[in-house]
């Protein structure tokens, strides 16, 4: 079957029962993983606290364009996404690797400007750059690999329970309505292209954030990297639930509600908004939304109800709404939009 066939779940899913059929339970190795492929980060047992690693790679032409990025935005994006998979696991970053694939024709000085933004974002969070890999290439190709710790535990994508409520930090859509800008699509003003902009290619990882949900005792959390109902999807195969979103609360930003028709198709499919996504009881949440200085929005809650999808959306009017597969797939459709949901 051709990956375009199979899709990048599915892929993901083969990947990881070979890597499963591999294992040497009687090795200390794996005796010491505590969380290997399947989640936003890896995570093991090591000398004095949890280990956690993660990888990303950004590909030319297909996470970005050049034409459309500064290289400036782009060092920042390329670090931030892995940053993001820390924050998610509720972690503490430490040591970054970046690797580059390089067409020899590129200055010298774009790549400078690259890594100082790099190093930026880095030291924003403590972070170290202490190594990596160089290649030439066709086409750019960036793989960032973070290493951090957690003192306690991690958050995971297994640990939701029945009567769970959703909630998410932020705002959903707003990267998606930065790249539709980006592309053309919709006219805006300077103040309103800048906001949008930056959500898009400089995002900000919620390690603080994360770290808060450990604190106040939430065990069950995602990044939105792939789209609010596609993450919330990975939670609930994980965990053995289904969910019922309420339409009429997601957090949708001011200038995105105000000026783009689709907004709540954006905020449901877009994606690549790096905020979290964490489920836990109603005290729990209001506690961690005390704590926090962004917005906290509860969503919806988690059900062991038979539904006819793992996910039904509910509008303000009580009706269930019907949608199509969601969220992006790197060998399938990137981004399927729901044909009967309107803000």
């Amino acid at each position: 079957m051709k990956l375009q066939e199979l899709g990048e779940f599915e892929l993901t899913k083969l990947i990881r029962e070979i890597i499963d059929d591999s294992r040497h339970p009687e090795q200390a190795i794996w005796q010491d993983l505590s969380i290997g492929p399947g989640d936003d980060a890896a995570v093991w047992q090591g000398n004095n606290h949890l280990q956690i690693a993660t990888t990303d790679t950004m590909v030319q032409d297909v996470h970005f364009d050049l034409d459309t990025v500064t290289w400036d935005e782009l060092g920042w994006k390329a670090l931030a996404v892995s940053l993001s998979d820390i924050a998610a696991m509720g972690g503490i970053p430490q040591y970054a690797l970046v690797s580059l694939s390089l067409p020899g024709e590129l200055e010298s000085e774009s790549i400078s400007k690259f890594i100082k933004s790099m190093t930026n974002l880095a030291s924003k969070f403590e972070t170290a750059i202490v190594g990596g890999n160089l290649t030439s290439s066709l086409r750019i190709i960036i793989t960032t690999t973070l290493i951090g710790y957690t003192p306690d535990r991690v958050l995971m994508r297994s640990t939701a329970r029945d009567g769970d409520c959703i909630a998410i930090t932020g705002y959903a859509g707003t990267s998606a309505a930065g790249l539709e800008n980006i592309l053309g699509k919709i006219a805006l003003d300077s103040s309103c292209q800048q906001v949008l902009r930056r959500a898009h290619l400089q995002p900000t990882p919620r390690i603080k954030e994360g770290r808060i949900l450990v604190g106040q005792g939430v065990k069950t959390a995602i990044d939105i990297s792939d789209g609010l109902i596609a993450d919330l999807n990975h939670i609930c195969e994980a965990s053995g639930v289904n969910a019922l979103i309420e339409l009429e609360q997601i957090p949708i930003h001011p200038l995105v509600k105000h000026n783009f028709h689709n907004c709540l198709e954006l905020a449901l499919w877009g994606g690549e908004d790096y905020e979290l996504l964490f489920l836990a009881s109603e005290d729990t949440i209001n506690k961690a939304k005390l704590a926090m200085s962004c917005p906290v929005t509860v969503i919806g809650k988690t059900t062991k109800e038979a539904q006819l999808k793992r996910i039904s959306l509910r509008d303000r009017n009580g009706s269930f709404v019907p949608y199509e597969r969601e969220g992006w797939d790197h060998f399938g459709k990137k981004f399927s939009r729901a044909k009967n949901i309107r803000s």
